[in-house]
């Protein structure tokens, strides 16, 4: 990858993460001295806190491992707008799909922060759009109908998610068999969430599956169940 397009890329997310992280912090900073309403003491924020902390820390570290080999540069605007695997995560694999570009190279990484900026704005301005037009709408969104249809978004939002990496896709090559490495993974967790309850471990959960994951892998591929197959280029006209 060019060194002068990672060096501005790595620049110019890091000062975004620092406006955000300031701007997080500095509008409940700013109520809290208008209306003085600030915490009695540090360890009542550490004690309200805590519970949170416990399980967003490990989430995040495991999103940050996960996450980032896929997004790549576009990793610094998907962590700060949010909406990860919903619906970045999906811009990014079908971009780079859509262009014919893979992940780990420039071209790729270009694609990636292009469709995740992109989808940004959109979400933001379908948001403002709904605060716009919430009360108008408002009986529309609360009729019957429609909260019979919500009841079945996330499932339906997930399952298109899930069935969008049941694929052979690997970057340049195509690995034959790749969706066997998550049988293993999958009905480890379910074994386990059945008889203990993994609510509120996320975090958790996903690093250790990220391990099995890899050694599935890493199995399949000695035992030649899974193969690599570099991708026919695609002759520019």
């Amino acid at each position: 990858m060019d060194k002068k397009y990672e060096d501005s890329i790595h620049r110019t997310g890091r000062i975004g993460i620092i406006i955000g992280i300031i701007l997080m912090l500095g509008i409940p900073a700013v109520i809290s001295s208008v209306y003085d309403v600030w915490p009695e003491s540090a360890a009542q924020v550490i004690t309200a806190g805590s519970g949170l902390l416990a399980v967003f820390i490990p989430t995040c570290i495991a999103e940050v491992f996960s996450y980032t080999p896929i997004l790549g540069s576009s990793a610094y605007i998907t962590f700060l707008t949010g909406n990860v695997m919903n619906l970045k995560v999906p811009v990014v694999v079908n971009a780079q799909i859509m262009s014919d570009t893979a992940s780990g190279t420039e071209e790729g990484d270009a694609v990636a922060t292009i469709g995740v900026a992109v989808s940004s704005i959109v979400t933001t301005l379908i948001i403002a759009g709904g605060v716009l037009l919430l009360v108008p709408l408002r009986p529309i969104l609360t009729s019957p109908t429609v909260q019979t249809a919500t009841t079945y978004l996330l499932p339906a939002l997930f399952g298109g998610i899930f069935l969008s990496f049941v694929n052979n896709d690997c970057g340049d090559y195509v690995a034959k068999g790749k969706p066997l490495t998550m049988i293993l993974p999958l009905l480890v967790v379910f074994g386990v969430n059945a008889v203990f309850p993994l609510a509120g471990m996320e975090g958790f959960v996903v690093l250790i599956c990220m391990v099995l994951t890899v050694l599935c892998a890493v199995v399949l591929y000695k035992a030649g169940i899974i193969k690599m197959t570099p991708k026919e280029k695609k002759k520019k006209a």
